[in-house]
């Protein structure tokens, strides 16, 4: 009896071939300008819109891409870390991922917010209030919301925020300087007006953070801030003093 040696071809499914062309291409860079359409990709690579859909979808998995309702798909930054054990510092974080950095200034005014000012310890003052959409290289990655006493910081009404610092300003305009406090970060859905801000799909979470700062003793701002979660993260980095033996 002889045995006869019988080999078996495995062919890869279209969209698994077109995914990995595509990140062939990722890595060579040709989609820095942008990222081609549906369209633009059945016709380069002559397969159906559903593969081509799939393998877009794969990229999309991967963290590669993001899609855009009427406005097509764009590349991913990785994200900007934030280290833990650190004051959340928007500005600086940005600054080290040397990202092109912006703030859309939505609100800059003197008003009334009881739970504001109760948070605070100020009940019933007025105060100043910021809010502003936070742009790294011209794309929304956050919202920030806050909450300072007008009588040390009314000051800051005239300052263009575009570019600038809340806490340089604070110190500089003020003499202000934020020296203690605490900070609260959950998971979060954003509300259909912040998605649309942020430009994020309704099941895509966020991170809601929640500050607490100080001068001295005296409590100076009372932030909340939602960042997109997919493009910031939190970092915990630590040396071999951090070990012990009942390190799980």
């Amino acid at each position: 009896m002889h045995t006869v040696a019988v080999k078996v071809t495995v062919v890869q499914p279209l969209w698994s071939q077109v995914l990995e062309d595509l990140h062939r291409r990722l890595a060579e860079g040709e989609f820095s300008d942008r990222f081609p359409g549906d369209a633009d990709l059945v016709a380069h690579y002559g397969v159906s819109r559903h593969t081509v859909r799939e393998a877009v979808r794969r990229l999309q998995a991967d963290g590669l891409l993001d899609r855009r309702r009427g406005q097509g798909s764009f590349l991913t930054h990785a994200p900007i870390e934030q280290p833990i054990g650190k004051p959340y510092s928007l500005y600086r974080s940005v600054d080290c991922a040397r990202e092109g950095q912006e703030s859309i200034v939505r609100v800059l005014e003197i008003r009334s917010d009881d739970l504001a000012s109760v948070a605070l310890g100020c009940p019933g003052e007025p105060l100043l209030y910021l809010e502003r959409l936070r742009l790294a290289d011209g794309l929304p990655l956050a919202i920030d919301r806050s909450w300072l006493p007008a009588v040390h910081a009314q000051q800051l009404k005239s300052v263009d925020f575009r570019r600038a610092s809340l806490c340089d300003e604070l110190a500089r305009l003020c003499g202000v300087r934020l020296t203690s406090g605490w900070e609260r970060i959950r998971p979060a859905l954003p509300e259909p007006h912040e998605r649309e801000l942020l430009e994020v799909g309704a099941r895509q979470p966020a991170f809601a953070i929640e500050r607490l700062a100080y001068a001295g003793t005296a409590a100076m701002e009372w932030r909340q801030s939602l960042v997109r979660g997919d493009r910031f993260s939190f970092v915990a980095r630590w040396s071999s003093e951090h070990f012990t033996s009942d390190f799980d």
